[in-house]
């Protein structure tokens, strides 16, 4: 589990990073309530990295605003590779981001399923046009924490990504 303290020193390193790389970033958020863009924001100097977030939570929003079809939330769920990966590309596009992040989970107490228990979340990074995505399952921990502990590792990933083959 991890605090908000962890997950904003981990934000600060993700802002300098992206500053001396000169790029920006965006999110598009459902499970997080705008969790990711508070963190990135709460790090002094952001504005030169920090384009904007949408807070997507319901599918509609998902539809008009980040571009996601209709037919791909019906076909795999909200919470699905296929509609982060949607998101991801839809906020780039509207933010002209250089990186994104979008975060779509089931963060509790109630909506999960036997297939989508509570802690399910999809992440989607995406970097220049290359989009990655990947599925945690979080122990959960309470509303709250799940979505703190989801917002550290969307934070996390997008590091990765950016350190493993980013600009």
């Amino acid at each position: 589990m991890y605090s908000p303290d962890v997950v904003r020193v981990l934000a600060a390193k993700l802002v300098a990073l992206l500053d001396e790389r000169s790029m920006t970033i965006a999110t598009a958020e459902s499970c997080t309530g705008g969790a990711v863009a508070q963190a990135i924001t709460s790090v002094a100097g952001c504005s030169s990295v920090m384009r904007g977030g949408v807070v997507a939570y319901h599918n509609e929003v998902k539809n008009s605003v980040l571009g996601v079809p209709a037919a791909v939330i019906e076909e795999n769920g909200a919470v699905s590779e296929a509609v982060v990966r949607d998101m991801v590309c839809g906020v780039s596009r509207i933010m002209s981001a250089d990186c994104a992040i979008a975060t779509s989970g089931v963060a509790g107490p109630g909506g999960g399923t036997p297939e989508k228990p509570v802690g399910t979340v999809w992440v989607a990074v995406k970097v220049g046009d290359n989009v990655s995505a990947k599925k945690l399952q979080l122990c959960d921990a309470g509303r709250l924490q799940n979505v703190n502990n989801a917002s550290f590792e969307a934070l996390n990933f997008v590091y990765e990504v950016l350190v493993e083959g980013g600009k």
